[in-house]
């Protein structure tokens, strides 16, 4: 059955429900592993019964689905080594706003958040960036390889619009926007996305031997110059010349990794309205899976999230630092 918000709500009207729809999602009816031990399948009994609230150490009920390894006796649940491991808060507003930022093209603020789950401000922003996290490709991931798009530009508002600003003119020429460069896959649709310091030959070559085989890649650009050199390297390399005109040749061009673009910065513009760079990489990776899965259904785009947020656990010092893609 196809998920929406209603028929979420109707599965999980409690927390103990929202725990067993996790493990639905993440364990697919299996037995799960400890996530301390790595022990599999016979060692493990449930602690609680189903839907039953149990008295916790302090006197308190909790619906907490709880499980204890027999090899080394620890207890865990659907949320350990998670980015929902430690939460306060309660899991069907986890199940949520997940389904919430799978399925909402534009995104969501965390001001939104924070006013339909009554979340404080700095819990719906952590909330929101946790899930972000998981949202990042597993690594090291594969390289990806056949037709495969690749551009650059640059998010940010214009710093004539600032009250007194100042513009950097280092290595970016007379803009401190933020670069940010993209690659495409035309055969898979996947997008990876990568903020950098400029856009020299040196950061974008690193960019694409990072993410590419050049062996096996017919890369597409536009005409800048750092392409040419770096192209030499690729089994193919086709370009485009937007100065005159020309959008695509021998059906090669850019349009995919523009139209990436596009989406981006109006959901930025229209939604977030600001992104610092020290947290941009988080929202490149929030807007790469989404775009990296448009084919997908909502249901499964949730279900392959839910797949990714072991061995993901952000902690609140970590995200005030900043993303280091």
């Amino acid at each position: 059955m196809e998920l929406n918000i209603l028929n979420i709500a109707e599965r999980i009207p409690t927390e103990a429900d929202a725990y067993k729809f996790l493990e639905e999602l993440r364990w697919g009816g299996s037995e799960p592993s400890c996530p301390h031990c790595g022990s599999i399948a016979a060692h493990y009994f449930l602690s609680t019964k189903d839907g039953a609230a149990r008295k916790t150490r302090t006197g308190s009920l909790s619906q907490r689905r709880v499980w204890e390894c027999k090899d080394c006796h620890k207890q865990f649940s659907v949320l350990t080594g998670t980015v929902m491991h430690g939460t306060k808060i309660p899991v069907r507003t986890w199940v949520f706003v997940i389904f919430e930022l799978c399925s909402s093209k534009n995104g969501v603020a965390a001001r939104e958040v924070e006013r339909k789950y009554h979340l404080t401000p700095t819990t719906a922003w952590f909330l929101l960036h946790r899930i972000r996290e998981a949202m990042r490709p597993g690594e090291p991931a594969s390289l990806l390889t056949g037709r495969v798009v690749a551009d650059e530009t640059w998010v940010g508002g214009d710093p004539e619009n600032r009250h007194g600003h100042t513009p950097r003119t280092g290595g970016q020429g007379h803009t401190d926007k933020t670069p940010v460069m993209s690659l495409v896959s035309r055969e898979t649709g996947e997008v990876r996305s990568r903020v950098v310091a400029n856009v020299s030959g040196r950061s974008l070559k690193a960019v694409l031997h990072e993410n590419t085989d050049p062996k096996a890649t017919h890369l597409q650009t536009d005409v800048a110059w750092a392409y040419k050199a770096i192209g030499k390297g690729y089994a193919q390399h086709t370009f485009v010349d937007h100065s005159a005109g020309e959008y695509v040749r021998d059906g090669a061009g850019t349009n995919q990794v523009e139209n990436y673009f596009s989406q981006l910065k109006r959901s930025i513009d229209g939604t977030h309205h600001h992104v610092s760079h020290r947290h941009l990489g988080r929202y490149l990776a929030e807007f790469d899976f989404r775009h990296s899965t448009h084919r997908l259904s909502d249901t499964i785009r949730m279900e392959t999230l839910i797949g990714r947020v072991a061995g993901r656990r952000l902690m609140y010092s970590d995200s005030r630092q900043g993303c280091r893609a």
